[in-house]
């Protein structure tokens, strides 16, 4: 008998023994060491960590110290966690706008049209500017695809055509919108062009939200990366959207139909259009100030000698809108909990994990915390531009902006699933958890390049952007739907604080689930790659071979 209990310790034992520390580490992550970040980030003290602000100041410090607390070593370019950038608020005023014709009109600034200089000017003064449309504004050689036809646009105000030709399902990634098809990519192209000004044409099916959206977030102060060279703010004067209305009536004064117009984008065959006899004046005031943010990082260094200069990345932005409104009577702190208090929590929960098995490491964790993400992925442009790593040394990033709050799932939404072989790991370590991974429901509303991993991917990080499931377990059938409400409502306001609906079991499970992916980028045999195709493969190609 005594053999035999022995025999059952040393079973135990060796059964105890055998776990991998990988496994173990998981558990550690748990509802109380996410919510504890979580309460700490989300308090009023905080003020909302506002980019700039007080908050944010207390928002470095507590991070800085938990990376501290962690063992995860300074990784800026001076040897400490800090990277800081100059920004430029831009506010405008006295915005006005004159289309010139045989039946001249001024559009009403925010109700009719929003622009802004683009150029750091503190006025703009546009005189009878000739108008071209060109479609989509879309260069893609990849996809036989050029809006332009070699036509001057020099010293033209271009007016573009909102998202991209995604009609067909082997064209421009199908249903999902690529970045030519964001904003930002018309207003770059129009730079590049050398072209005065750029205008968009807004429909709400086209940009997947109302023109209440594009006025208010446009009629408030904006936020660049300070130039220090005057040859980087180019000729472009500004930039700006025109409601579907004032398109109509703009183009009807050129004699042309701007339902037609836009319908003809949709072919590769189109060529630019003259708005003859057409011309606007614009002109506008700015005022500005500079203000200093900055990013974190931190790193955990890998121990194969051929691998621990290759790392994998893990991106969360701290920061949030601050303090709004403060002569309204009541709450005026934006405390930005499930926006990104419970990213950031994540992270360091990832982070603390991959210090306590530091050893069974091959590459190494690079930690990037940035701020100004509300304000435009300022934070991680910086990071990407002045990167601290090159990106070719860089095997994948994993980007945290918003977790499930709400409960476990089944499933685990992956905005740019497919895209990257790290989201194959993803899927790989979910069927361990008896999960699955789900493309985006809404791709065609371009998430992917709305969050901070868009940047990364900008110069060839393959990166996924992992988002809560919606597939709950024992939650009632009606319960995603009313999640989903909840979420909606609390969405950049001051009710963005922790609440009766919030269950931290789903970040639980979704965090276990995306450090344990992440292990296996860190100790896969080669680095994560773009597939085949896509369209940041080309850069990630370019950026191997600086690297060697």
């Amino acid at each position: 008998m005594k053999s035999f209990i022995t025999l059952l310790v040393l079973v135990f034992i060796s059964t105890s023994c055998a776990e991998p520390p990988i496994e173990k580490t998981a558990q550690s992550i748990t509802k109380d060491s996410i919510l504890r970040h979580i309460e700490t980030l989300s308090s009023d003290e905080f003020e909302g960590r506002g980019t700039g602000t007080p908050g944010e100041q207390k928002a470095v410090e507590y991070l800085v110290n938990q990376l501290e607390r962690i063992g995860a070593e300074p990784a800026a370019e001076d040897g400490s966690y800090i990277q800081p950038f100059p920004l430029l608020g831009q506010v405008t005023s006295n915005a006005t706008m004159r289309v010139n014709s045989q039946n001249s009109f001024s559009p009403a600034y925010y109700d009719d049209f929003m622009a802004w200089p683009a150029n750091q000017s503190t006025s703009v003064n546009v005189d009878e500017a000739e108008l071209v449309y060109v479609g989509y504004g879309i260069q893609a050689p990849e996809e036989s695809w050029d809006d332009f036809k070699e036509m001057d646009m020099s010293g033209k105000i271009l007016v573009f055509k909102n998202s991209d030709p995604s009609y067909a399902p082997n064209l421009f990634g199908g249903n999902a919108r690529l970045y030519y098809g964001r904003y930002t990519y018309k207003y770059e192209k129009a730079k590049e062009l050398g072209a005065l000004g750029a205008l968009i044409i807004h429909t709400t099916e086209t940009a997947g939200y109302g023109w209440n959206v594009v006025a208010n977030g446009w009629n408030r102060e904006r936020f660049y990366l300070k130039s220090e060279n005057d040859s980087e703010k180019g000729e472009t004067a500004f930039n700006g959207w025109l409601t579907y209305a004032t398109s109509k009536a703009l183009f009807e004064q050129a004699g042309l139909d701007v339902d037609a117009m836009l319908k003809a984008a949709d072919s590769s065959d189109f060529e630019p259009v003259p708005l003859q006899k057409v011309s606007i004046d614009v002109s506008m005031d700015a005022e500005y100030r500079e203000i200093q943010s900055q990013n974190i990082v931190a790193k955990v260094e890998g121990n194969d000698p051929q691998l621990k200069d290759e790392y994998l990345q893990l991106t969360a932005h701290f920061d949030h809108l601050g303090i709004i409104n403060t002569a309204a009577e009541g709450d005026s702190i934006n405390n930005g909990a499930a926006d990104n208090a419970a990213g950031v929590s994540a992270l360091l929960e990832m982070t603390k994990g991959y210090k306590q098995v530091q050893s069974q490491l091959k590459r190494s964790v690079l930690v990037v915390l940035v701020s100004a993400e509300e304000v435009g992925l300022l934070g991680s442009q910086y990071w990407a531009e002045n990167p601290t790593v090159h990106p070719g040394k860089v095997s994948a990033n994993i980007n945290l902006d918003g977790m499930n709050v709400y409960g476990k799932t089944k499933d685990v939404v992956v905005v740019g699933y497919g895209r990257t072989t790290l989201s194959d790991l993803l899927e790989e370590t979910a069927e361990e958890q008896g999960r699955k991974v789900v493309a985006d429901p809404h791709a065609d509303r371009g998430y992917f390049y709305r969050s901070d991993h868009f940047n990364m991917a900008k110069i060839g990080i393959p990166a996924i952007f992992p988002n809560p499931g919606k597939e709950f377990i024992d939650k009632g059938e009606n319960f995603t739907a009313l999640s989903d409400s909840v979420a909606d409502a609390n969405y950049h306001t001051v009710n963005d604080e922790i609440n009766t609906y919030w269950d931290l079991s789903g970040a639980v499970i979704d965090t276990r689930l995306f450090f344990k992916t992440g292990y296996r980028a860190l100790n896969a045999e080669q680095l994560q790659s773009w597939k085949p195709g896509d369209e940041f493969e080309a850069t990630r190609l370019k950026m191997l071979e600086e690297s060697q």
